[in-house]
C-alpha cells in the first residue's frame, strides 16, 4: 500500500474497531446471561475467560496481519493458507453464514422493537414481520446495486445512538442508587438451579462471543495505520474499552435486578436493557432504550447487507468461492455476491419465522458459525509460531507475548466449541455441509482433485456423519437435540 494511504492515527483506528463490534448485543446483554442459565458467579467467570481468550485472539489477528499482510480478504484466508482448500472454503463459508445470520438477528431485533408501536409485528418473527423484513432487505439490496454505499456514515450514527442509553444506564444505576449488593449476591452460585458452575459458565459462551464479533476489524484496518505499532495499540485499546463497557453493564444489571427478574426481561422485551432501565427510572427509560435500539440497529441493516456481500465477494477474489461472485455491474457493485447473500438471508428469515426462533436463537447460530473461522485463525497463528515465522525479528518480550497470545487464542478456540451445546454443534454441521455445492463448482472451475488432502476427506465425512446424526435425533424426537432450541 502507498504510504500516502497510511494515514489513520490511534483514535480513528480505535473508533473503527469499536464501531465494527458494538452492535445489538449490548442492548440484550443485561438479561441474556440469565436467559442462558448463568447466575452471578458463573457470569463473572465467563467474563474472565472471555477477557483472557479474546486477548489471545486479538494478539493472533494482530501478528498475522503484520507477518502475512497479503492475506487481507478476511480471517477465513488464514484457514486456507494454513490448512488447504476444503478447510479454507469451510472457514469462508462459515464466515459468510455468520454475517447472514447476524443480519437476520438484527432484523428480528429491529422489528421486535417496533412492536411497541406496531403490535401486529409481535416479537419480530411472525408473517407480518417476515413480509416487512423482506421488503426492507430487498430495498437495501436495490440501493446497494445502484451504488448507494454510505455505510461509514450510517455506522457512525448507529454508534452514537448506542452510546446514549449505555451512558444513561450507567449514570442512572449509580446516581439513583439502584445497584444493591444484596441483590448482586443473592443466589450467587445458582444453587437449586439444576446447573453446575461449569454448566452455567459454558452457557455464557454465545453471549460473550456474540458481543465481540467484529473485533477482527481492528487488525484488518491496521494496513491503513501510520505504523503497525500504532495499530497494535488501537487493537488492544478497543478490546479493553469494549470489554470494560460490557462488563460494567453486566455487573450493574446484576445488582439492579436478581437473576429471575433479569431472565423475565427477555420475555417482555426484545432487548433486556429496556427492562433494566424501567426498573431504575420507570417506563420512559424502557422507551429510551427501545427508540435508540430501533434507530441504531435500523441504521446497521445497510451496513450488514454490505458485510454479507463482502463476505462472499472477498473469498471469491481469493478463489475460495466460484468466479460468479466476483462479477460487478456497471456501477461497480458485486451483483451476484449481493443477490446471493440476500437470497440466503431470505431463506434463513423464512426458516426462523416457521420455527418461531427468538432473537437469542438467531444470534446463537450466528455465533456458532463464526467460532470455526476464529479457531482456525488461532491454530494457523500457532502453526506459524512453531515454525518461527510469527516471532522472527521480535525481541524476547515480543516473542513471549506472541507465544502467550497464540496459546491462549488456540485454547479459547477449543473452549468455544466445547462450551457450545452439542445440539448447536450439530446444527452448525447442518449449515456447513450444504456449502459442498459451491465448493464443487469452485473446484471444477480450477480443475484438480476435489479433496487435495486426506484430511479434507476426513473433514467431509465427519460433517456428513454429524449431518445424519442431527436428523436421526430429530426424527426420534430426542429431547437433547430439541433442548438447544
Amino acid at each position: 500500500m502507498d504510504n500516502n494511504q497510511k494515514t489513520l492515527g490511534l483514535m480513528p483506528l480505535v473508533m473503527f474497531s469499536v464501531g465494527c463490534t458494538l452492535a445489538s448485543g449490548v442492548f440484550a446483554l443485561s438479561g441474556d446471561f440469565a436467559y442462558a442459565g448463568a447466575y452471578t458467579l458463573a457470569t463473572l467467570i465467563g467474563w474472565g475467560i472471555t477477557f483472557i481468550g479474546m486477548i489471545g485472539l486479538v494478539g493472533c489477528f494482530l501478528r498475522l496481519t503484520i507477518v502475512k499482510p497479503e492475506l487481507t480478504s478476511g480471517i477465513y484466508s488464514y484457514a486456507r493458507a494454513g490448512f488447504g482448500e476444503y478447510i479454507g472454503f469451510n472457514s469462508a463459508w462459515g464466515y459468510w453464514l455468520s454475517a447472514v445470520l447476524a443480519y437476520v438477528t438484527f432484523s428480528t431485533g429491529f422489528l421486535g422493537s417496533l412492536s411497541e408501536l406496531f403490535p401486529f409485528l409481535g416479537d419480530g418473527m411472525n408473517l407480518a414481520s417476515l413480509a416487512i423484513g423482506s421488503a426492507i432487505l430487498w430495498l437495501l439490496v436495490m440501493l446497494l446495486l445502484h451504488g448507494v454505499n454510505t455505510a461509514v456514515i450510517i455506522n457512525a450514527i448507529a454508534v452514537i445512538f448506542k452510546i446514549i442509553p449505555i451512558v444513561f444506564l450507567v449514570v442512572a444505576a449509580i446516581m439513583a442508587g439502584a445497584f444493591d449488593w444484596d441483590t448482586f449476591t443473592s443466589n450467587f452460585t445458582g444453587e437449586g438451579s439444576g446447573m453446575s458452575i461449569l454448566e452455567q459458565t459454558k452457557a455464557c459462551i454465545f453471549t460473550t462471543v456474540w458481543v465481540f464479533i467484529g473485533i477482527e476489524g481492528a487488525v484488518v484496518i491496521s494496513t491503513r495505520a501510520k505504523n503497525t505499532k500504532l495499530a497494535g495499540k488501537a487493537s488492544i485499546i478497543s478490546f479493553i474499552a469494549l470489554f470494560a463497557l460490557y462488563f460494567i453493564i453486566s455487573f450493574l444489571s446484576m445488582g439492579v435486578a436478581d437473576h429471575d427478574t433479569l431472565c423475565s426481561f427477555t420475555d417482555n422485551y426484545t432487548f433486556s436493557m429496556a427492562g433494566v432501565m424501567e426498573y431504575i427510572v420507570g417506563a420512559w427509560g424502557a422507551k429510551l432504550v427501545n427508540v435508540t435500539a430501533v434507530v441504531s440497529i435500523g441504521c446497521a441493516l445497510l451496513t450488514y447487507v454490505i458485510l454479507c456481500s463482502d463476505s462472499a465477494f472477498g473469498p471469491a477474489n481469493m478463489r475460495c468461492f466460484p468466479k460468479i461472485f466476483v462479477k460487478r455491474n456497471k456501477r461497480n457493485q458485486p451483483t451476484y455476491s449481493i443477490i446471493f447473500s440476500a437470497l440466503l438471508v431470505e431463506v434463513f428469515m423464512i426458516v426462523a419465522t416457521i420455527n418461531s426462533a427468538s432473537y437469542q436463537n438467531c444470534y446463537y447460530l450466528s455465533t456458532i458459525t463464526i467460532m470455526i473461522p476464529y479457531m482456525l485463525s488461532a491454530f494457523y497463528a500457532f502453526k506459524l509460531t512453531c515454525k518461527g515465522e510469527l516471532t522472527e525479528g521480535l525481541s524476547s518480550a515480543g516473542k513471549a507475548f506472541t507465544w502467550i497470545a497464540v496459546i491462549l487464542g488456540s485454547i479459547y478456540g477449543i473452549w468455544m466449541l466445547y462450551a457450545s451445546s452439542l445440539s448447536y454443534i450439530l446444527v452448525c454441521a447442518l449449515m456447513y455441509l450444504p456449502g459442498i455445492v459451491l465448493y464443487i463448482i469452485k473446484r471444477r472451475e480450477e480443475g484438480g482433485p476435489l479433496f487435495p488432502k486426506t484430511y479434507d476427506k476426513v473433514v467431509f465425512v465427519v460433517l456428513c456423519a454429524l449431518f445424519v446424526l442431527f436428523f436421526i435425533l430429530l426424527a426420534v424426537g430426542n429431547e437433547f437435540i430439541l433442548s438447544g432450541f
